[in-house]
């Protein structure tokens, strides 16, 4: 089962309600979760026993308390604190749930991928979409990453049958190609980093 790991007051802000950790694990029960552990970044090191950081830095990470939450395995909309706030908005009846529209564009318009021989024999298939708009805060980049690789380690199967990619389109033009390389011969920079 998945796991989220969320930091309590973040969580609460986005809900705009605040709770007792018991109330809180009573509310993740209605809703069809598990609060699985109430833990720190500080607690989490000083219980590892493959951490292999002095004292001092223990004492710099974190003692804000964050929450463990399991997750249904089918429930991937919940593995981000965007996706599990909106979705106990929506229970709790603070909001409505989302409707999302798909825009027709005109063909002219469309960006073109292809696949390329090659990958065909390993990953026949590629899918994409094109979010605009989107705007990331540090904190809201931060969890957008950490939904990916919360993805390609539970529904991607360790990137064994998928591999998630996201590009700002204001830096890359197509037509695209999904082709697949030696590793040699791929050079790129990850989000993460400038060069």
């Amino acid at each position: 089962m998945p796991t989220l790991a969320v930091e309590k007051d973040t969580l609460y802000e986005s809900l705009g309600r605040t709770y007792t950790d018991e109330e809180f694990d009573e509310l993740c029960f209605e809703f069809g979760v598990e609060l699985d552990e109430i833990t720190s970044e500080r607690e989490e090191a000083t219980k590892s026993s493959t951490s292999k950081l002095s004292k001092k830095e223990i004492a710099a990470l974190s003692d804000s308390v964050i929450y463990k939450i399991d997750m249904p395995a089918n429930r991937y909309d919940l593995l981000c604190i965007e996706g599990l706030s909106r979705a106990l908005k929506i229970f709790l009846g603070d909001m409505d749930a989302p409707t999302y529209e798909v825009i027709d564009v005109p063909e002219a318009d469309m960006e073109v991928m292809t696949v390329k021989p090659a990958t065909a024999q390993i990953r026949p298939f590629v899918v994409c979409a094109i979010l605009r708009d989107v705007t990331f805060t540090e904190q809201r980049y931060k969890s957008f990453i950490e939904l990916q690789d919360q993805l390609h380690r539970n529904l991607c199967r360790q990137r064994t049958l998928v591999a998630i990619g996201t590009h700002d389109l204001d830096t890359v033009k197509g037509p695209f190609a999904y082709d697949a390389r030696p590793g040699t011969d791929i050079e790129f920079v990850p989000l993460t980093h400038s060069s």
